[in-house]
């Protein structure tokens, strides 16, 4: 009796709902806030496109873990000489500590808005709980890392939820926010954090390897099957992820937009508790803190794959959690910033995209490599477009910031 796809994906639930915690983590926050507040409905079109986009390339990835048996880094690393494999790997270990840079910042600052922590004591108390939910899933799997994880996943958005249920948007002005359009350098560099912070080139590293870790190699005759199901895991997560997105986007543009002096988290989080009150202030500071500490956890995991799979080194997890949290701690210690840090850290990972779905999209479309899996032609003119686009974006804004 065959299993059909949709009960395959209840028993394959779980990676998926890990990588889609990189996408609402605290850079989400920061971009999609600062977007939404500083320029109304305006960008919503770029969160809608980049979720869609995002959607596609984490089905790449996790297509190649099933089909290989194997994760993008492992399948890099034998591309490349000795040399060219160290200089990519440092790139890639540079978009994880960027990464942690935001969800570490993010955590110190949701404890700081509940508790009144300094940001040095939050952001050590992030990175010591990530280490034990690391702990969690080296010690007793992987299943048991995900269901924490879907729990975090879902815990983010109630406050969001509440707000717009309270103040809900106007309908016209989402509409006209789906045009597309963008105007001047703000609104440039926000689209870039958008994109940034929604296609996370960790994660694209990371899928591959979960699947894998999950189903190891994957006979023939299952991979159909499990591919499918695959599609259907990734379609449900990732729709909750746009969800969570696109609802902390809509509330700032409802609530926060035209308020002068909104530029930070904080201002963000009494803005909500004077306009529609505390419970919802604290309830988004929640969603901040789950926020944080997840996907600093996914984000030291995703930097572990990437460093044994590039150089075909382990690590421990406290080695790891040190790489990536140090940096994090200085910057923190700084006094710089925190929100401008969170939004500038996505414009890093922006930049680190192509790294990671240039060799996704042409090795997924490699024929010796895929067999009959091989990417349909059009889902490689999609693939490519979506790499283009971001690149060109990306030079776009490199050539605005030298020419001040």
């Amino acid at each position: 009796m065959k299993t059909s796809p949709l009960r395959t994906a209840i028993g394959l639930l779980g990676p998926a709902f890990v990588a889609a915690i990189a996408y609402v983590d605290p850079g989400n926050f920061a971009t999609n806030l600062s977007a939404g507040s500083q320029l109304g409905y305006s960008l919503l079109w770029v969160l809608v496109v980049a979720n869609l986009m995002a959607s596609l390339v984490q089905y790449l990835s996790a297509k190649l873990g099933l089909v290989t048996g194997r994760s993008l880094p492992e399948i890099i690393r034998d591309k490349l000489n000795t040399k060219a494999r160290i200089a990519y790997w440092l790139q890639a270990e540079l978009a994880a500590i960027a990464t942690d840079i935001a969800e570490v910042m993010g955590g110190a600052i949701a404890l700081q808005l509940l508790f009144n922590l300094p940001l040095i004591v939050g952001g050590i108390i992030t990175g010591l709980v990530s280490l034990v939910l690391l702990v969690l899933q080296e010690k007793r799997s992987q299943r048991t890392f995900e269901r924490v994880t879907l729990g975090f996943l879902l815990i983010i958005p109630i406050g969001f939820i509440g707000s717009l249920i309270i103040k809900p948007p106007q309908i016209d002005s989402v509409i006209g926010g789906l045009i597309p359009s963008l105007n001047g350098e703000t609104s440039i560099l926000l689209a870039t954090g958008i994109l940034g912070a929604t296609i996370m080139p960790h994660v694209v590293y990371l899928h591959s390897a979960l699947v894998r870790d999950r189903r190891g190699k994957v006979p023939e005759s299952r991979l159909n099957t499990l591919i499918k199901a695959t599609r259907i895991d990734i379609g449900i997560a990732m729709f909750i992820a746009s969800l969570i997105n696109i609802a902390m986007f809509l509330m700032a543009a409802s609530t926060l937009s035209g308020i002068p002096g909104i530029t930070t988290l904080n201002d963000v989080y009494n803005s909500i508790g004077v306009i529609i009150g505390p419970n919802t202030s604290t309830l988004f500071a929640i969603g901040l803190l789950a926020s944080g500490l997840a996907s600093t956890s996914v984000g030291c995991y995703a930097g572990s794959v990437i460093m044994s799979g590039l150089l075909h080194r382990q690590s421990s997890v406290f080695t790891r959690r040190l790489i990536t949290v140090l940096p994090s701690i200085a910057i923190i210690a700084s006094g710089l910033d925190p929100t401008k840090v969170l939004i500038l850290s996505q414009v890093v990972l922006s930049f680190a995209i192509p790294f990671a779905v240039i060799p996704l999209v042409k090795l997924t479309a490699d024929k010796q490599l895929m067999g009959i899996r091989v990417n349909h032609p059009a889902t490689s003119i999609v693939a490519w477009t979506i790499t283009a686009l971001i690149t060109s974006l990306n030079g776009y804004l490199i050539f605005i910031t030298l020419s001040q």
